[in-house]
């Protein structure tokens, strides 16, 4: 009889022992019976023959963890704060034996200009780079490149998109290249057509995956490549634990693998600016002129009016973002000036006016729109910001011949609809695109001469030492969606046009003001965590956060930049607490926050998100 140390897959379940009648190997996935079901776990040692009683190992499973696989999950355990059943369960186990992969070579690759060969070859001399270029430089045709290069030589690549809506487009271009070898990796798909991808990589068959986050823990056979795509995006980050960065963690995997690892933006971090090796591309594949122009006001008024009408007059296309979803904005009291929150977390609801309620986007609680004000009885309600759904009711009202389209994530649900969306935009069957940040994200919208970017200064004040940092790249992005083919106008709607203006030429030119503002008290200079503690009850909530409190206060090397009520001090009936840590040393915060760690709160290591 032998027995094991077993990791429960997905679970944040202490280490159990198990007794099994054959023998087994470190990675090796079984079936164990745990009260009155059975579960999925991980061999991971075998241990002397304890004085209790074991259950009995049900069976093994075809498929298995690697080694390189366990040491990563053990390095998610420790850097992100959670179980190991729950960091072994990203990942995809492989098959018992690899296979060789074969050498595949396109019959042809998209010609580059001179400066995109000068960033290649720059790129090519690194394991690690950063691929600074501006909207339109050509930054796919690059990876394409470097793709073809790793396919010659019998390996894979992974391609991380932040989300579902950039994958279309940038699947359907390197398909061109390599044909079948390639697959679309996101959380939408089908049971079925998950199964048949990873098939198609234990076979094999398929070599190139373009995903979300999640693909990066896919089991590619001799993985010779990891791109991250807009390496500044949010999306990278989980807000559940394992509460994993994928862009810092590619980069963790492609040092510990000898993978060469190529971040990619427009508009990159002010800490991966800093950090990584830079390869620039300053100019667009096809440079067309830009005029910035600042707009005062928060409505959609005469002037935008006027500007998009001239351009579906025209033929062309305009674009409109809001930085908000739906009607995402709050009912506010004209007397008392407090916002209509949600019974169960301190958050004002959304209204959602086309299907005619309230709903919080935190608890996912509705209701009927209500007019009269929850806390002075005596004001009336109003709504002050302008959401997606009403600047479309608006132009279809005031523009002739108006053929909207509009990308939120209210609209835009699925993979289809975001194909069949952008399928209209390209056709020219939609001459105005209506958004939130999906505008953002690195499609392609060839036709578009008119920007429209409202709401900025909401993003400045967002309380949050990176909001500055968010309003700037935005503002770059969305006005990086026009202008690809012709002249084009950017209308930015601010009240603080001299915030702006340094910056509108040269993103870098902000990012150098950025590191100087940062030094002495943020990333990259200092590294941040967040200690989260929630309770149904709030004075075991308040007790618990005082307890952790007074126990950091006594470490060294740590400082605690803030401790109280969270930002959304409720949500799903849980009183919320936290703790905002700061340190020079990156190992002193870990060390600190080891010894707090517990069940009853959420760490969060290198935070993106304060709320």
């Amino acid at each position: 009889m032998h027995y094991y140390q077993v990791a429960l897959i997905n679970s944040s379940a202490p280490l159990l022992t198990y007794s099994s009648n054959f023998s087994l190997k470190e990675g090796d996935i079984v079936l164990a019976p745990l009260k009155s079901s059975t579960k999925r776990a991980v061999v991971l040692k075998e241990v002397q023959k304890p004085d209790f009683e074991c259950s009995d190992i049900l069976e093994l499973d075809k498929l298995r963890y690697t080694q390189e696989q366990i040491e990563i999950a053990n390095f998610i355990k420790d850097y992100y704060f959670s179980s190991f059943g729950e960091a072994i369960g990203l990942f995809y186990p492989q098959l018992q034996k690899p296979i060789n992969l074969e050498k595949i070579e396109p019959k042809e690759l998209p010609k580059l200009t001179q400066l995109q060969e000068k960033a290649l070859n720059e790129i090519e001399q690194k394991e690690l780079s950063l691929l600074f270029g501006v909207t339109g430089s050509g930054k796919t045709e690059i990876y394409i490149h470097l793709i073809a290069e790793v396919l010659n030589k019998g390996k894979s690549a992974i391609i991380l998109m932040p989300e579902i809506a950039l994958t279309p487009q940038i699947t359907k271009r390197v398909e061109s290249y390599f044909g079948d070898c390639v697959a679309s990796w996101h959380s939408k798909l089908t049971k079925k057509r998950r199964e048949e991808i990873l098939d198609g990589i234990y076979l094999g068959d398929i070599r190139v995956v373009i995903g979300a986050r999640s693909a990066l823990f896919l089991p590619m056979q001799n993985l010779g490549l990891i791109v991250v795509d807009e390496e500044h995006d949010d999306s990278y980050k989980a807000l559940t634990r394992p509460r994993y960065n994928a862009k810092d963690l590619s980069i963790y995997i492609a040092k510990k693998l000898g993978i060469k690892v190529v971040l990619g933006s427009a508009t990159p971090l002010v800490s991966s600016f800093k950090k990584y090796p830079v390869v620039r591309l300053k100019k667009p594949y096809k440079e067309a002129k830009k005029e910035f122009k600042f707009i005062s006001g928060s409505e959609i008024d005469y002037q935008i009016l006027k500007e998009i009408d001239l351009r579906v007059k025209i033929g062309e296309q305009a674009l409109i973002f809001v930085p908000t979803r739906a009607n995402f904005k709050y009912l506010i009291c004209n007397s008392c000036g407090k916002a209509h929150t949600c019974p169960y977390c301190s958050i004002g609801m959304s209204v959602h006016r086309k299907k005619r309620y309230l709903k919080c986007h935190y608890c996912n609680f509705t209701q009927a729109i209500v007019e009269q004000c929850q806390f002075c009885s005596d004001g009336r309600l109003v709504t002050q910001r302008l959401g997606t759904a009403e600047v479309v009711e608006l132009l279809e009202k005031e523009i002739d011949g108006a053929k909207i389209e509009q990308f939120d994530k209210d609209t835009i649900s699925t993979a289809n609809k975001l194909y069949k969306a952008l399928q209209r935009v390209q056709k020219r069957e939609s001459n105005i695109v209506v958004g939130t940040q999906m505008l953002s994200k690195g499609h392609d919208y060839p036709e578009i001469t008119l920007s429209v970017i409202t709401g900025l200064d909401y993003i400045v004040a967002m309380g949050d030492y990176r909001s500055k940092e968010r309003a700037i790249a935005l503002l770059h992005q969305i006005a990086g969606r026009s202008g690809r083919a012709k002249d084009a106008l950017i209308l930015i709607q601010t009240s603080q046009p001299e915030f702006f203006k340094p910056y509108l030429k040269d993103y870098e030119d902000f990012l150098k003001d950025e590191l100087n503002f940062r030094k002495e008290l943020y990333p990259p200079f200092r590294y941040l965590a967040r200690v989260l503690i929630s309770n149904k009850d709030y004075q075991k909530a308040q007790n618990r956060l005082k307890e952790i409190e007074s126990f950091l206060k006594r470490v060294e090397n740590i400082e605690i930049v803030g401790a109280g009520v969270a930002p959304i001090e409720r949500i799903a009936n849980k009183w919320r607490f936290n703790i905002l840590l700061r340190a020079k040393k990156r190992v002193d915060l870990l060390k600190a926050l080891h010894q707090i760690k517990s069940i009853d709160i959420e760490i969060d290591i290198d935070p993106v998100d304060f709320s």
